[in-house]
C-alpha cells in the first residue's frame, strides 16, 4: 500500500479481464490516432515527424506511473507543439541541430517547472487563467496552426510568422508559386478526413489517409514532380542522451519554457478533471504536475518534445472505455513496436498530408459560439476572450496568452477597487427593501439614503464609498441620515474601518448628518468592536436590519413615497 501511494498506477480494484480488454482496444484506437497526429505535431514544431513518435512512447509510460487521472492521454499536442515552434525558432533555425538541441533543452525545463510546481502544490496558479482567456487564446492559436500549415499544403515557401496578417501577406504575396500536385494532394486529404469522419465516424480516417496517400506517391513518383516527403525516417529507439545545457541557452528559452509548463498543465487539466467529473472521481493537481514533469524529463534524454494531455485524445480514450492509465502503457508499447519495425515505410509519405491532419484536428478547437455565449452571460467575460483572440492573432502567440491574462485580472482588480454599492427603496407589497435600479416603483425618503452594500471594504474599495456617499448628498439637500445595510459585507480590514470612523465623524460635524451600519456580520463586528465602536459608535451599530432601525425611530414611508419621522433617534442591542 506504501509502493501504490507513491507509484500509484490507477488501477480499478480488481483489475480484470474485461478491464484489461477495454483498456487494450481503446490503446489500439489511440496508437491509431497517435501515429499520424505524432509525426504531425512534430512537423508543426519544425522538428523530424520521428520525435513526434519518440515522444510517444516513455513519456507515456512515465505518465502512467504516476498520474491521478485515469482517462487523460499524454502526448505531442497542436498548442504546444505552436509554443516550441513560436519560442524556439526566435533563437535557433528549424531544421538545424542546434534547433533540435533547443527543443530537448526545452522539454527538460518545462519538466522541472512542472514538477517543482507539483512539490511546491502550485497546482493553484492555473486558476489565474480564466476559462475565457484560454479560450480565446485556443481558437486564435488553431486558426495559427492553421495558416502555418499552408505552406506544406500549397506547396510554397513562407515565412515563420505567428501574427496572421503577416501570414496572410506573405502568402498571398507568393501565390503564384503554389504547386499543382501538392495542392491536390492537400485539398483532397481534407476532403477526405472530413468526409470520412461524417460517413463512417468508427474508421481510423487519419491512419488509412497516410496508408492511402504512401502508396499513390510511391505507385506515381510525385516525389519526383516535386511533391515533398518525409523522407527517410530513423529506425529504433532513440539512444540515451542527456540534454546539453548551456546558461545562455537557458536564458534564451526560459520564458517559452515557463509559457509551455503552465500553458500545458491547463489544458491538460481542463480536460482530466471534465472526464473525472463524468466518472466520479477526483483527480489531484499536483500530482498531475509532478507525473508531466517526470514525463518530460526523462523523456528529454530520448530526444523528445514537449508532451502534454490531449483533448481529443483523452476523449477518445473515454468514448472508447478506457478504464485505466494502462491504456496509456499499451498505446506506448504500440509506439515503440511501430518504431522498431515499420518507419521506413513513413518514408513516402506528403508532407501535404500531414498539414491536412493538422488544420482539420485544429479546426475543432476554434469555437466561436463561446464568444457568443460569454458576451451574452457576462459580458466582462466575452470582452476578456475577445481581447486574448485578437492579441493572439495580431501580436503573437506567446504574448496573446500574457496579454488576455492581464486584462482579465485587471477586470478582476477593478471589480475588486470599486465595491459595490446599491441605492435601494422599500417595496411595500414584500415589505423588504430592493435595488430602485430593478425596482423603480420602490419608495425612498427625501431626509433618509439606503445604501446596500455587497462587497467586502478594504484600503482599495472603500474610499469609491465615500465618493458615493458625497455624490448622493450633493443630489439631495434635505438628507440628514444614511442607512448603510453591511448584510453583504463578509470582510473589512483596518484601514477601511478607520477611514469610515474618520467619514462618519466629518458628516457629523460638517453636516450634521448621521451615518448608521446596520446587518453587521459577526466577523465584520468583530473588527468593529476592536476599533472602538462598540464604545464610541454604540447606538449607530446596534441594529440588526433596516426595519428594525426604522421601527425604533418611528419612520414610516407615506403613500406618496414620503418619510415621516416622529420622534428622534433611539437605538437598540
Amino acid at each position: 500500500m506504501v509502493f501504490r501511494k507513491f507509484i500509484p498506477l490507477n488501477l480499478q480494484e480488481p483489475y480484470n479481464r474485461n478491464l484489461m480488454m477495454n483498456d487494450l482496444l481503446a490503446g489500439f484506437t489511440l496508437f491509431v490516432m497517435l501515429v499520424p497526429q505524432g509525426m504531425a505535431y512534430a512537423m508543426l514544431a519544425g522538428l523530424p515527424p520521428v520525435m513526434g513518435l519518440y515522444a510517444s512512447t516513455l513519456p507515456l509510460l512515465i505518465y502512467a506511473l504516476f498520474a491521478s487521472s485515469r482517462h487523460l492521454s499524454v502526448g505531442p499536442t497542436a498548442i504546444t507543439s505552436l509554443l516550441v515552434f513560436s519560442g524556439i525558432s526566435a533563437v535557433g533555425q528549424p531544421g538545424t541541430s542546434e534547433y533540435v538541441t533547443l527543443v530537448i533543452l526545452l522539454a527538460l525545463m518545462v519538466g522541472i517547472f512542472q514538477f517543482l510546481f507539483g512539490v511546491l502544490k502550485l497546482g493553484f496558479i492555473v486558476r489565474f487563467i480564466s476559462p475565457s482567456v484560454l479560450g480565446g487564446y485556443t481558437s486564435a492559436a488553431a486558426i495559427i496552426i492553421a495558416l502555418s500549415q499552408l505552406k506544406h499544403l500549397l506547396g510554397i515557401d513562407l515565412g515563420n510568422y505567428f501574427q496572421v496578417h503577416l501570414l496572410i501577406h506573405d502568402m498571398v504575396n507568393k501565390i503564384g508559386g503554389i504547386h499543382g500536385v501538392t495542392l491536390l494532394i492537400g485539398g483532397t486529404s481534407i476532403a477526405f478526413l472530413v468526409l470520412l469522419k461524417k460517413v463512417s465516424p468508427r474508421v481510423p480516417a487519419a491512419l488509412l489517409l497516410i496508408l492511402l496517400s504512401i502508396i499513390i506517391v510511391y505507385s506515381f513518383g510525385l516525389n519526383k514532380e516535386g511533391v515533398k516527403i518525409v523522407g527517410m525516417v530513423p529506425s529504433g529507439f532513440p539512444s540515451l542522451l542527456f540534454p546539453t545545457i548551456t546558461l545562455a541557452a537557458v536564458k534564451q528559452i526560459i520564458l517559452p519554457a515557463l509559457t509551455v509548463a503552465l500553458l500545458g498543465f491547463m489544458e491538460s487539466l481542463a480536460i482530466g478533471k471534465s472526464i473525472a467529473d463524468k466518472e466520479k472521481y477526483k483527480i489531484n493537481p499536483n500530482r498531475e504536475l509532478k507525473a508531466l514533469g517526470l514525463a518530460n524529463i526523462f523523456g528529454s534524454f530520448f530526444q523528445i518534445l514537449p508532451i502534454n494531455g490531449s483533448f481529443s485524445r483523452s476523449a477518445v480514450n473515454h468514448q472508447s472505455g478506457g478504464a485505466t492509465q494502462m491504456v496509456s502503457i499499451f498505446t506506448g508499447m504500440l509506439i515503440l513496436i511501430t518504431l522498431l519495425f515499420f518507419t521506413s515505410y513513413f518514408y513516402y509519405l506528403p508532407n501535404a498530408v500531414l498539414a491536412a491532419i493538422i488544420m482539420v484536428a485544429v479546426y475543432k478547437l476554434i469555437d466561436l459560439k463561446q464568444f457568443k455565449k460569454l458576451i451574452k452571460i457576462k459580458p466582462v467575460d466575452g470582452w476578456s476572450w475577445l481581447v486574448t483572440f485578437l492579441a493572439t492573432l495580431f501580436v503573437g502567440i506567446q504574448w496573446g496568452i500574457l496579454i488576455g491574462a492581464t486584462f482579465s485580472f485587471y477586470q478582476l482588480l477593478s471589480r475588486m477597487f470599486k465595491s459595490s454599492i446599491i441605492e435601494i427603496g422599500y417595496l411595500e407589497m414584500e415589505k423588504t427593501f430592493r435595488d430602485l435600479k430593478r425596482f423603480p416603483e420602490a419608495k425612498t425618503l427625501d431626509d433618509v439614503i439606503f445604501l446596500r452594500i455587497d462587497s467586502s471594504l478594504h484600503f482599495a474599495n472603500v474610499f469609491y464609498l465615500e465618493e458615493k456617499i458625497g455624490h448622493l448628498l450633493f443630489q439631495r439637500s434635505k438628507v440628514n441620515l444614511v442607512i448603510l445595510d453591511f448584510s453583504g459585507v463578509n470582510d473589512m480590514d483596518t484601514t477601511a474601518c478607520k477611514s469610515l470612523e474618520e467619514f462618519k465623524d466629518q458628516l457629523k460635524q460638517q453636516s450634521n448628518i448621521e451615518l448608521y451600519f446596520v446587518g453587521m456580520k459577526g466577523s465584520v463586528r468583530d473588527t468593529a468592536y476592536r476599533a472602538g465602536w462598540d464604545k464610541k459608535y454604540k447606538k449607530e451599530i446596534g441594529y440588526v436590519s433596516i426595519e428594525k432601525l426604522l421601527e425604533e425611530m418611528k419612520i414610516t414611508f407615506s403613500s406618496n413615497g414620503k418619510g415621516e419621522t416622529e420622534t428622534p433617534f433611539i437605538y437598540m442591542i
